[in-house]
């Protein structure tokens, strides 16, 4: 069996002696993938396209998955959906490498496991909701305002700012 890490390992040693132009794609579809440290993915599919180049081999990958996250609001459970569409240059030498500074290894053996990794973390979003209009939570009694409706007394105001409810209350 491979180890999990492996799943995104792919063999594209055939494409190096192809002409340039030649391409090949890869189709995914695990229904979980734990990338190393702390990824882990539900529903990962998606296809990686790489094409042979006079300076390397060009991976198109588009993928969706979904991550099981936290409402900021509400502190409900929930798949947040993740998409990704990204192209990397691996470069056959030094000479040619690019910014991602990503060189094509001697056995030909690409891991996108650290890539889709990288991408997939920037697509999370930084107050991730469950829905748009969440209600979060009631500041009272911490019920969830989705699920039901508090009544508690509005009118409770802390007596040191009565003062300024009466200003409210002359307009």
């Amino acid at each position: 069996m491979p180890h999990p890490n492996d799943q995104l390992r792919l063999n594209v040693g055939f494409l190096i002696n192809q002409s340039v132009g030649s391409s090949r794609d890869f189709v995914f579809d695990n229904p979980r993938l734990h990338l190393d440290p702390d990824l882990d993915l539900n529903g990962l599919a998606g296809t990686a396209k790489f094409t042979r180049t006079a300076q390397g081999l060009l991976a198109q990958v588009k993928m969706d998955a979904t991550l099981q996250t936290e409402c900021v609001r509400c502190l409900t459970a929930f798949l947040q959906p993740l998409k990704i569409d990204f192209a990397e240059l691996f470069a056959f030498s030094p000479n040619s490498i690019t910014d991602a500074e990503l060189l094509l290894p001697e056995n030909a053996q690409i891991n996108l496991g650290p890539l889709v990794r990288e991408y997939m973390l920037l697509e999370v979003p930084i107050s991730p909701l469950c829905r748009l209009d969440c209600k979060g939570l009631c500041p009272v009694c911490g019920e969830n305002l989705n699920e039901t409706t508090c009544h508690h007394d509005d009118d409770a105001v802390d007596p040191r700012l009565s003062i300024l409810k009466s200003l409210l209350d002359k307009e």
